[in-house]
């Protein structure tokens, strides 16, 4: 698949391009044309990135909004809110 066409398929999806990368297994960047000539690996670039933009947040709110009922979702909403104030004080 071209570039252009993983970039329209992520706009269509509403993802980040790195969304289709998350899950690659290791092997496959030893098995890069990059890496098979030798070349320099780059520094790795530090950063945060956008919890909203990450595989795990997209499948949390689609599994979310499955929930039927309105009482269970805001119950489960409160309960995540509850678990992360308690994780703070740790």
């Amino acid at each position: 698949m071209s570039g252009s066409r993983l970039f329209d398929l992520s706009r269509v999806l509403d993802v980040p391009v790195s969304y289709f990368f998350e899950d690659m297994p290791g092997d496959v960047e030893r098995k890069s044309p990059a890496k098979l000539l030798g070349a320099a690996t780059p520094e790795p670039v530090e950063y945060e990135p956008d919890p909203m933009a990450k595989r795990e947040t997209l499948e949390l709110v689609r599994a979310y909004y499955k929930i039927p009922s309105a009482a269970a979702r805001r119950r489960l909403a409160e309960l995540a809110k509850a678990l992360a104030k308690a994780g703070g004080e740790e």
